[in-house]
């Protein structure tokens, strides 16, 4: 008997189940908040120059203005430098207050970086990193703009890389000290890091905060879907996927409507960490894995679970239901299974293919997402409402990608939502700058098209890689290199300061490799899902037909 056979016998689908998916509905809801709250924490409002007081004798504020600040190429005033003298103004009077036009120096005028700080308009956020002052003793001042404006994307970087290495340290531990466990550990380190990155009294702090939050929030990552698939039969993990993807759906939606009601950085990062509280409780009723539970021996621990689920489930056992030896023998037969490694998924001429592709497809689905999540400057609509707009075109791009992969097939569907994501932005590139309407509408259609490629990706990957190396392994692979692309994507739009269109350039760029990419990729549509390595290279040599007989499973629409 094997784990699937146990699982069918208390109900591999059933109340029990679907309890496991609500009460791992939060970890879901809280990811998009986090990873998407640098919209929110780290924007950048209108400033200028803090100037003295106008005189009293001046009643145009301005010219007051032009007299201190240069004028930027395109026309606007300058958000980041001051005229070292008095600029004087055609029939105006400045000098009232004992200076003189003799002050004004002959040609072009000199400039220096904002001396006194800068102002801010806080019309739309009351407070965000970029406008927060440190105390005068600390060196290292927030005022994140200008000059500085790289450490605020640098947030996002930090935060990325965080994830990046938790995701590696909580693969590790949760398969060596139990996936409920960890999810502990999830919760409650976001919880403590979340706070201490409220409180952060300088810029370094927050950094490292926020860094220390992203490995903890990679928990949830990395622990959550197994945790639930685990428990899941092979017929319903589709529909749990499909499923549980509209949390993250419905946590983009969220954070749109949290950080409209809460303008300050400090109590929005509150409002989306203090719910880690209740998922502290939560845990009480989350189950562990009975198959990890098998794999390290602890029978006693595996049976109690495998009784409850079927309880739940409508299927009682009863104690002799379910022996004590039979479930020996299965954890004997989990425990022979040799954990792959990382290298072996480059061993084989058409495994190292089939690596490398979703490699570059990942990094290219990843960058492309976050860099068009994470813009939503230079609309047509203020910042809540493109959040939300972008929240909500996930919808039916998941329902895009349903009815693709099964008439298209998951290849063509994954590089046709690439390369649409790729348009997008190069066509808001072509459209002016005035046409707010057409720039919003290809944004939302970028951001639609990019969701459908992430979800594209999630289902195509699982399925080239074959049952005995574990997809749980190439997922992890694709999934690292993923976050390094998520981890650049704020990177790349420092790019602006070269050409304003280039971060825009390097997201559809990258797109288009990824969907070129994708169209190396062997197609899974109604193929034989892959049960050994050599499975996997058999496809390769199509001028052996008959080797095509080998058992493997029958992947559905």
């Amino acid at each position: 008997m094997g784990f699937e056979e146990l699982l069918h016998k208390v109900g591999g689908f059933g109340p029990f189940q679907l309890r496991n998916v609500a009460l791992l509905a939060l970890p879901r809801v809280l990811l998009p908040m986090h990873f998407l709250l640098p919209i929110f924490l780290a924007a950048v409002p209108a400033h200028r120059c803090a100037l003295p007081g106008v005189p009293a004798n001046f009643s145009h504020q301005d010219e007051w203005l032009e007299a201190h600040l240069p004028r930027e190429p395109d026309g606007r005033l300058s958000s980041c430098l001051l005229f070292t003298h008095l600029q004087a103004l055609p029939n105006t009077t400045l000098w009232g207050g004992g200076q003189s036009p003799g002050e004004q120096l002959e040609g072009e005028p000199s400039t220096v970086p904002c001396p006194q700080g800068w102002e801010y308009d806080h019309s739309e956020f009351s407070s965000t990193i970029a406008t927060e002052e440190a105390p005068p003793c600390l060196s290292l001042q927030w005022d994140l703009v200008c000059e500085q404006k790289g450490l605020n994307r640098a947030t996002s970087t930090f935060f990325f890389a965080g994830v990046l290495v938790g995701a590696v340290a909580f693969g590790y531990l949760s398969d060596r000290f139990g996936r409920r466990r960890l999810l502990l550990v999830a919760y409650v380190s976001s919880l403590v890091l979340g706070l201490a990155s409220a409180a952060s009294v300088s810029y370094t702090m927050f950094a490292i905060t926020r860094t220390l939050t992203g490995t903890a929030l990679a928990g949830f990552t990395i622990i959550v879907m197994p945790l639930e698939l685990e428990w899941l039969d092979v017929g319903h993990r589709t529909v749990a996927g499909v499923l549980s993807s509209t949390f993250w759906t419905g946590g983009v939606m969220l954070l749109a409507l949290v950080g409209y009601l809460i303008r300050d950085w400090r109590w929005l990062l509150l409002a989306v960490t203090l719910p880690c509280a209740p998922g502290i409780l939560s845990i009480w009723w989350v189950p562990e894995s009975a198959r990890w539970l098998l794999t390290q021996g602890r029978v006693e621990e595996a049976h109690r679970y495998l009784l409850r689920c079927a309880r739940l489930n409508g299927r009682p056992l009863g104690e002799d239901g379910l022996s004590q030896e039979a479930l020996s023998k299965v954890a004997a037969a989990e425990r022979v299974v040799r954990t792959p490694s990382y290298l072996d998924l480059f061993r084989t001429p058409r495994l190292r293919h089939i690596s490398l592709c979703c490699m570059v497809v990942w990094f290219g689905v990843n960058f492309s997402y976050y860099g068009v999540s994470l813009d939503v400057s230079g609309l047509g609509l203020n910042v809540y409402q493109t959040q939300l707009l972008f929240g909500a075109v996930e919808l039916p791009s998941k329902l895009l990608v349903y009815l693709s992969v099964r008439h298209a097939g998951r290849r063509l569907t994954l590089a046709g939502t690439l390369l649409g994501a790729a348009l997008a932005l190069g066509f808001r590139l072509l459209v002016s700058s005035e046409v707010k309407s057409w720039s919003t509408a290809l944004a939302v259609m970028g951001k639609g098209f990019s969701e459908a490629a992430f979800t594209t990706a999630y289902l195509f990957t699982s399925e080239l890689y074959p049952t005995v190396l574990s997809r749980q392994t190439g997922m992890g692979l694709t999934a690292l290199v993923g976050r390094l692309g998520g981890s650049l994507a704020p990177l790349a739009a420092l790019l602006d300061g070269v050409w304003l269109s280039l971060p825009k350039l390097a997201y559809g760029g990258i797109a288009l490799l990824a969907a070129c990419t994708a169209l190396l990729l062997p197609e899974t549509k109604q193929a034989q899902l892959p049960e050994t390595i050599q499975d996997v290279e058999r496809k390769s040599a199509p001028s052996n037909p008959q080797e095509e007989e080998m058992p493997m499973k029958q992947v559905q629409d």
